[in-house]
């Protein structure tokens, strides 16, 4: 744990103090951690690339393909389109809470990633359009799209949990939404309003020239391919309800269901919707990809660092110590399975390895008859959500996204994501007193 709390202090003095670019400042502290915590010298670079793989490997694709998809959007015109609507729905005093309902339903069958990406420029047209203040008007969303990545099937890590766990995916769910709306309302729209000062000029790439309404696409147009891949991501969800049993169906869905394909689908369309069909060149799409790309290209960087220490503190065992050290507490076992997560979430980083590793710690306890399952997924979703930092690829994600210095990352991403934790756990223990 002194390891862990040498190497977050450094990593946050080389990129706040030093100004050392973060991609190298988490190079250098990787390879420290990795020497400090007795990993072999041969394997601490292995360990580095392997993270780096990890974490980029499921994150690439979906990173550049939302990338390009959202600089159409925003050049385009349709995520002016699209703000201009809303606000014309709700009215301008409104549009906070249309665009947290907008990240809600979004973010159910959504991955965090890719609802991150694709809702970006939505919020950032927002912004420019009504010259509101960015993080005022995109945390919300954010917080909306984490607490369903957190609580709610068919997230990865709730949906692990559910079947650890022998847990109820529909009671699970249900708890979950229990739980999820009074948590967005207080940790987004609520918690915001403090934040309304913070200065920030979101990343650039995002920002298009506002057009003449003439030029715009159509209303029906710019909802329907800038909300393609969630509707494609809900057929996907949706398909194994409908007890189709052909195996070559099956295998085809599965194929167009993974994220990769329904982003890569999408742009596909977006590109014929939103560019050639406005008579925009294919050379101007292509040089509108290549710029989205350059832009995002240290945020990659940056995430890949963040997947490098991750599985530098892995390696070196400090899961398991952590581990093995609350295993002494006595304690109600909704709290500790919580505590175990959000311990482990703040060391590592990782919502995913913080809920799977708690899971294995507090199964024992589940399988005893002791606490109800559905509530023990709840709680460790809720502290695997745990005050982001620097070690967590979404801390950077915010970050650079909306150009923030790091203490007002931490002012607003990690107290959204650490409210969004407690109040999580403050839910699972009042539905616990109802239910048995």
């Amino acid at each position: 744990m002194l390891v862990v709390l040498i190497c977050i202090i450094l990593l946050i003095i080389l990129v706040s103090w030093a100004k050392v670019n973060p991609f190298l400042a988490f190079l250098l502290v990787s390879i420290a951690a990795g020497l400090m915590l007795g990993i072999p010298v041969n394997k601490v670079t292995s360990a580095v690339q392997k993270g780096m793989g990890d974490i980029l490997g499921g994150l690439l694709i979906i990173i550049c393909l939302g990338a390009m998809l959202g600089k159409l959007v925003a050049t385009s015109g349709a995520a002016q389109k699209i703000a201009e609507v809303l606000v014309q729905a709700v009215g301008e005093k409104y549009i906070q809470w249309a665009l947290v309902v907008a990240g809600f339903i979004i973010g159910i069958p959504l991955f965090y990633g890719i609802g991150f990406v694709l809702m970006v420029p939505l919020i950032f047209s927002v912004v420019y359009k009504y010259k509101l203040p960015a993080v005022f008007i995109g945390l919300p969303m954010i917080a909306s799209l984490s607490v369903t990545h957190g609580f709610l099937p068919p997230h990865p890590s709730p949906s692990a949990l559910v079947v650890l766990f022998h847990a109820n995916m529909a009671t699970t769910f249900v708890y979950g939404l229990l739980i999820a709306l009074p948590t967005i309302v207080l940790a987004g729209p609520v918690f915001a309003q403090t934040l309304k000062r913070i200065p920030s000029q979101p990343l650039a790439t995002f920002r298009a020239e506002e057009k003449p309404q003439e030029q715009l696409p159509s209303t029906f147009i710019s909802f329907f391919t800038a909300l393609l891949p969630v509707m494609l991501l809900m057929l996907t969800a949706f398909f194994p309800y409908l007890g189709i049993k052909n195996a070559g169906a099956l295998k085809a869905m599965a194929f167009l269901g993974d994220p990769s394909i329904v982003m890569l689908i999408a742009l596909i369309v977006a590109t014929y919707t939103l560019g050639v069909k406005q008579g925009t060149s294919m050379s101007s799409i292509a040089a509108s990809f290549t710029d989205a790309v350059k832009d995002i290209a240290l945020i990659l960087l940056i995430i890949a660092g963040s997947g490098a220490f991750k599985e530098v503190l892995t390696t070196g065992g400090v899961s398991n110590e952590i581990a093995d050290q609350l295993k002494q507490f006595n304690m109600p076992p909704l709290v500790l399975g919580w505590v175990i997560a959000a311990i482990i979430r703040i060391s590592l980083g990782s919502a995913t390895v913080a809920g799977l590793t708690a899971a294995g710690i507090v199964s024992g306890l589940v399988t005893t008859g002791n606490v109800n399952p559905n509530l023990m997924v709840l709680s460790i979703g809720a502290g695997s959500l745990a005050f982001s930092h620097v070690n967590d690829s979404g801390f950077w994600l915010f970050k650079e996204y909306f150009n923030l210095s790091i203490k007002d990352t931490f002012r607003s991403w990690s107290m959204m994501e650490s409210l969004v934790s407690v109040i999580g756990l403050a839910g699972v223990l009042i539905i616990n007193l109802f239910v048995k």
